[in-house]
């Protein structure tokens, strides 16, 4: 996968781009979950060797896991989150709820929890100045860093 140069002012589609179909985001989970080796991906998700190695390639090229070397001959290799790949979580989380939601009839199969404290994870956008949470429909954006907006009506449109 590679980065779609026609839209470098929408993260979204840039972050589609790099992680955004559904073997990797699969890939992905299992990483979370501490399934790095090759042999248990593929089993875990019945993915073809050759999609497998080439979403593990991709999600390496893009800086978003490591391989690690635990074997020499014949040489194997681990695939470790990096922080750029770690930073991924919540994305995933949020997927995660929304199916929890809206697919999953008998409630959520899996419950993310803090494992000092066992209570249930929750994800929500947060206002630091109001100290509160921000319900989606009170979000706008705003002009970034990265990117000069045409006009000030171009920053009125909810995300």
């Amino acid at each position: 996968m590679s980065i779609d140069e026609s839209a470098p002012d929408c993260s979204i589609q840039r972050t589609l781009d790099a992680i955004g179909d559904r073997w990797t985001l699969l890939i992905l989970r299992d990483l979370f979950r501490g399934v790095r080796r090759f042999s248990r991906i593929q089993a875990d998700l019945g993915i073809a060797r050759n999609l497998l190695t080439a979403r593990l390639n991709s999600l390496a090229d893009e800086g978003v896991v490591r391989r690690v070397p635990y074997q020499q001959r014949p040489p194997r290799h681990e695939y470790h989150l990096t922080d750029k790949g770690r930073a991924l979580s919540p994305a995933l989380m949020a997927l995660m709820r929304w199916g929890d939601q809206y697919y999953s009839d008998a409630g959520a199969p899996i419950e993310l929890v803090h494992d000092v404290c066992h209570t249930r994870l929750e994800l929500q956008s947060w206002c630091t100045t109001c100290d509160t949470a921000v319900d989606p429909t009170h979000i706008r954006s705003a002009p970034g860093r990265g990117h000069d907006f045409e006009s000030p009506e171009d920053h009125e449109h909810p995300i």
